[in-house]
């Protein structure tokens, strides 16, 4: 392993183990606020809150990882979960077919997004606002019934949501979790994102496909919000369709916390499962705490408050981070050129 990928490996470790300290901090401060807070009911619940978030962050750390940014995730997690639950309450397929439909709707428009901005060059930002848009209004023009009810006690909450008080979707979610991670540092699939990453100019000139495996990123990323819809609509079977927005912030959010530099070029998968969680920690303790007190704020804005202190404290480590490698890399460059002199 390089000297580069030894800081960033070690750096990222850092992180994570900071961001678990400060989950555990944040847990016994609710915890003492709220002793209801380490109710077993109220760990199981934010299990089945993280399922689909996590899932989400997993997918869009590939997207991330190259540099770019997918903001439709969200809108298409619940066009994903509204369209295949429509069918099924029509009647046109059983309850285990709206899984592969859920998984195609979330793969096709990740697809989508990868073509857009690998071949029509259409900057990432712009590309997947279009397709935030244009899934949150397809789903409500398909799906005339304001809310989508999936059928709850059954063997789907049971395999994908809580089984007799097992978070089952957890489980899932730390399955996925070391697929990915064999994907992004085992696999030339990972390799290759995070050159592109790292510099997209000189990924293409050693001979990567830059597009192809741009469009694999996106094409992941829209799979996890398909994945994630499943995992939703386990946990939550009302679902509401024209919703979805705001979704994606927490899981993107829950990537840069967990270590993945928004520059692209540097990646913490396990991070990404952890930053989320914090943030559904957070969430729920906020709910908690001012319910307890009966305080008159509400804990949606203070949750958004706080997200925002901590993604922009993650962002300037990784900044500061950079930051420090490239001028320990000009020194030793200087050092090289000097030695060479003499």
């Amino acid at each position: 392993m390089k000297s580069n990928d030894k800081g960033r490996a070690s750096f990222k470790l850092q992180q994570n183990i900071i961001i678990l300290f400060a989950m555990i901090v944040l847990i016994v401060i609710f915890c003492v606020f709220n002793p209801n807070f380490a109710d077993k009911y109220n760990i199981i619940s934010m299990a089945q809150s993280l399922a689909p978030y996590a899932v989400m962050s997993l997918g869009v750390t590939f997207v991330i990882a190259t540099g770019g940014i997918d903001l439709s995730i969200g809108t298409v997690c619940i066009a994903s979960a509204v369209v295949s639950g429509k069918m099924y309450t029509l009647g046109l397929i059983p309850l285990w077919g709206t899984i592969p439909i859920m998984v195609g709707i979330g793969t096709l428009f990740g697809f989508i997004n990868g073509l857009l901005i690998a071949k029509l060059k259409i900057p990432g930002f712009i590309a997947t606002l279009g397709t935030m848009m244009f899934s949150r209004g397809l789903s409500a023009l398909i799906v005339s019934d304001p809310n989508i009810f999936f059928p709850s006690n059954t063997w789907y909450n049971r395999a994908f949501s809580n089984a007799n008080g097992i978070p089952t979707g957890i489980l899932w979610v730390l399955g996925f979790m070391l697929i990915c991670m064999y994907l992004m540092y085992k696999n030339k699939l990972g390799r290759y994102i995070l050159a592109i990453g790292s510099n997209e100019e000189a990924a293409r000139l050693s001979g990567i496909n830059t597009d192809r495996y741009k469009i694999l990123a996106y094409t992941i990323g829209g799979l996890g919000a398909g994945v994630a819809a499943i995992f939703w609509s386990a946990a939550f079977p009302t679902v509401a369709a024209a919703t979805g927005n705001g979704m994606e912030l927490d899981a993107i959010a829950g990537v840069y916390i967990g270590g993945t530099s928004a520059a692209g070029g540097a990646a913490s998968v396990s991070g990404s499962v952890i930053g989320a969680a914090l943030l559904v920690v957070i969430r729920n303790g906020l709910n908690m705490v001012l319910a307890k007190f009966n305080l008159n704020l509400n804990s949606t804005y203070v949750t958004y408050v706080l997200t925002g202190i901590i993604v922009v404290a993650a962002v300037m480590m990784d900044v500061i981070k950079t930051k420090n490698q490239n001028r320990v890399r000009i020194e030793k460059n200087k050092k090289c050129c000097q030695e060479a002199e003499t």
